[in-house]
């Protein structure tokens, strides 16, 4: 019952009822990513008579995160590319790096020396500072 209720209120952990009903009706299976993540298109690529092309969406694994999407589906799914990384070979750039979680609101943030979160204490001012005074 838990599943059935998180599936139809939620969008963030996977698809809801109304995308799983839609993605079954009209949708076509494209092929899967490394991270689980399943990509789908309108049957047969038609076009969509309001937008003017097909549409493509993703399905993610678990929580939905846009990050989690990795270069080669990208490109497929914002149209810069035609063919699917499944139909055409994906080379990587050399500066591409593997995809690191979005970490913030988490324990694991980044949080630079100066924050307060970051050790509970603020480090001791340098006095290179001079603060405004009005009539200064």
């Amino acid at each position: 019952m838990k599943l059935f209720l998180l599936k139809f209120f939620t969008w963030w952990n996977g698809q809801t009822f109304g995308t799983q009903l839609w993605t079954w009706r009209f949708g076509e299976l494209v092929g899967q990513d490394e991270q689980g993540n399943r990509y789908y298109r309108t049957k047969g690529g038609k076009i969509d008579p309001t937008l003017g092309f097909e549409r493509r969406w993703v399905i993610y694994n678990g929580y939905a995160e846009a990050s989690r999407v990795p270069p080669s589906w990208h490109g497929w799914l914002h149209h810069v590319v035609d063919t699917p990384p499944t139909e055409a070979p994906y080379t990587p750039r050399e500066w591409e790096k593997p995809h690191v979680p979005n970490l913030t609101g988490t324990p694991a943030a980044y949080r630079p020396s100066g924050s307060t979160l970051a050790s509970g204490r603020r480090p001791k001012a340098t006095g290179d500072y001079q603060p405004w005074t009005p009539g200064n």
